[in-house]
């Protein structure tokens, strides 16, 4: 990657709001326990690439908790009540203001994601003003036509406005969401598409973990002793 141009690489962390239940966990293992140690995990993934800068997108704005995962200095976009506005478009603006022109939006369930599928989304910005990383199909099926959300969503910033407009209706868990970007873009190859990968959003997903491969230590810590 080119040294010469500002990136950065934030993760989502999306707490549920009152009133809404928190995604399922692992048997014996508490569902915010869970879900800090993937975005820990993920978090860490963003902060040791070279040559971009790690950060923080809050949904709601106030989580303490999240921030307590990042290292010191960490840019921090807080999403909705008199912070950034809301949605995925809000996230990169608030990115564009922090004098980034490339960034990449993580899912927080991907614990163990590949630093070299981000290191492809930047490449395909050369030639594009998007790039995604669609997630893996429920039972682990990872055909380029699966339609199970995203893992990730580059782009070149500020954003276009067809793409701006785009983003008001989806976010990474939509399941058609890149169907959905590619069909408001004014012509075809406007968003390459990666490798797909993986999401821990249920529990039967920590199936995918491969204990052999380095990394993930904060989930890997959590599930010790969990069967999968």
């Amino acid at each position: 990657m080119s040294t010469g141009t500002r990136r950065h690489v934030a993760v989502l962390s999306v707490r549920p709001r009152e009133g809404e239940r928190a995604a399922p966990s692992p048997p014996g293992v508490d569902p915010e326990d869970f879900r800090l140690a993937l975005l820990e995990d993920t978090y860490e993934v963003a902060a040791g690439l070279e040559l971009v800068t790690p950060a923080l997108v809050l949904d709601p704005p106030e989580q303490p908790e999240a921030e307590a995962v990042t290292w010191p200095g960490t840019p921090l976009v807080r999403v909705g009540a008199g912070g950034a506005a809301p949605g995925l478009a809000g996230a990169f603006a608030a990115l564009h203001a922090l004098n980034s022109e490339e960034a990449v939006l993580l899912a927080p369930d991907a614990p163990d994601l590949p630093p070299l599928l981000i290191g492809k989304l930047f490449r395909a910005l050369g030639g594009a003003p998007a790039a995604a990383c669609q997630a893996a199909a429920t039972g682990g099926t990872t055909g380029r036509n699966a339609a199970n959300g995203l893992v990730a969503l580059a782009a070149r910033l500020p954003l276009p406005g067809w793409l701006s407009d785009a983003l008001a209706g989806v976010d990474l868990d939509t399941p058609d969401a890149l169907g959905r970007l590619r069909a408001a873009a004014p012509r075809p190859g406007l968003i390459p598409q990666g490798p797909g990968w993986h999401r821990l959003r249920a529990p039967a997903d920590i199936h995918l973990l491969d204990p052999g491969l380095e990394g993930w230590e904060n989930t890997r810590a959590l599930l010790e002793g969990v069967p999968r």
